[in-house]
């Protein structure tokens, strides 16, 4: 025991709000508020603030697509296609893409391919599954991520090199937000890309870099 007067040496554990302040999430690179047992299955813990999601959106195409998604949920966790189509319409379709979720099958299946998008597909992607719209390089990838955004839910950000076509790597930013018809249950993704074309359409590779999450 220290004598009277003195402070003790002996080292205290650190309080449990401690540790958790300073675990850090590898895909955000930042720090972590949230307590990472509440998603076991995820690379990281999702930011919890979509405030700090559209303020990370640089592209003014995207972060209208956001402001629109966020408009037409109003106090519900997620908006519908109704609320979207009503209350907030995309005013740009060009960059936009979107894919219908079975929860039932966890199937993924193609429903919206804006101008820059259909540039890669055909029109067997409207009603196609996932794996026959994705080569078998991009599937895997892609079914991971929209499953992940879908099933937590998650709003979803990434940026830098978004996919390589042919040997040209094209960079740029990405985003992704849930859309459920009851507004709880997610049911669908609505994306959008944002990026200069190539001056060749080829052989598509994607790739997802800097990749952000956040809780909605």
């Amino acid at each position: 025991m220290a004598a009277s007067g003195q402070r003790s040496l002996v080292p205290r554990p650190l309080p449990g709000w401690f540790v958790l302040l300073f675990r850090i999430c590898r895909c955000n690179n930042m720090t972590l508020h949230t307590q990472i047992a509440q998603y076991p299955l995820m690379d990281c813990v999702p930011d919890d603030r979509l405030g700090t999601f559209l303020s990370r959106i640089q592209s003014p195409a995207l972060l209208d697509v956001a402001q629109r998604w966020n408009k037409a949920r109003g106090m519900k966790r997620m908006p519908s296609w109704t609320d979207l189509s009503l209350s907030a319409p995309l005013s740009d379709t060009e960059r936009t893409w979107a894919f219908a979720y079975d929860p039932k099958t966890g199937d993924l299946t193609g429903i919206l391919a804006g101008r820059r998008y259909g540039q890669w597909v055909d029109e067997n992607f409207y009603g196609g599954p996932l794996k026959d719209i994705h080569t078998p390089d991009n599937y895997e990838e892609a079914r991971r991520l929209l499953t992940k955004l879908v099933t937590t839910p998650l709003a979803f950000r990434s940026s830098g090199r978004l996919f390589m076509a042919d040997r040209h790597i094209v960079t740029g930013e990405r985003i992704a937000l849930p859309v459920a018809e009851d507004g709880r249950t997610a049911d669908a993704i609505l994306g959008a890309s944002d990026y200069v074309p190539p001056p060749t359409l080829g052989s598509l590779k994607l790739i997802y870099e800097n990749v952000e999450w956040y809780a909605i």
